[in-house]
């Protein structure tokens, strides 16, 4: 595969958010052949309701769809919320995984990033992302994790793209994702 489609979830609607700033910091140190977009429109999807699922056409969660199906990989980008997933990212997971075995995550690699003002760096929320989407069906690509806490010290007043050891380290995260979007198609 000489070109892997990453799509960004990312669990925080506050624009100058950290984990925002680390979801576009990802588009800049893509590898060379991926295309790594961030997904515009979480705020808009209402919450998972199998009623109105099954009733018909929501705009809003048939463009999520499309755009998760049209990847290659799943990039999840978390904050903690009351030491857990925030509803924003499991609410898009819910969405995401149906129908239940087939849904637009279903086998895609995916890899989830957190990051925290606290020490843990939202490891909690981390851990019950992988769990909800591997739940969910994606194949979570263990190597392709990173779990960043102190986030406030270690950005400052800067953007996230702008701490050197950040970026080596997103870019690793990146680089093993879309290398498990090759390891899919030749298997």
């Amino acid at each position: 595969m000489s070109h892997a489609n990453v799509l960004v979830l990312v669990g925080s609607l506050r624009a100058a958010s950290v984990n925002r700033q680390l979801a576009e910091a990802a588009v800049t140190v893509a590898p060379e052949g991926a295309n790594v977009t961030v997904y515009e429109g979480l705020a808009e999807v209402p919450f998972y309701n199998e009623d109105i699922d099954v009733a018909g056409t929501i705009d809003s969660v048939e463009a999520l769809r499309a755009a998760a199906g049209a990847a290659d990989a799943l990039l999840l980008v978390t904050p903690e919320y009351n030491g857990t997933i925030p509803a924003v990212l499991k609410n898009a997971i819910d969405w995401i995984s149906r129908p239940y075995g087939s849904g637009a995550v279903s086998g895609k690699p995916v890899a989830v990033i957190s990051a925290s003002p606290s020490p843990n760096g939202a490891k909690w929320a981390h851990d019950d992302t992988t769990k909800a989407v591997g739940v969910a069906g994606g194949k979570v690509v263990e190597d392709a994790a990173l779990v960043i806490g102190g986030a406030f010290e270690k950005f400052g007043d800067r953007h996230a793209s702008e701490n050197a050891e950040v970026s080596a380290q997103l870019a690793k995260v990146v680089a093993d994702l879309v290398n498990a979007t090759k390891v899919l198609v030749d298997a």
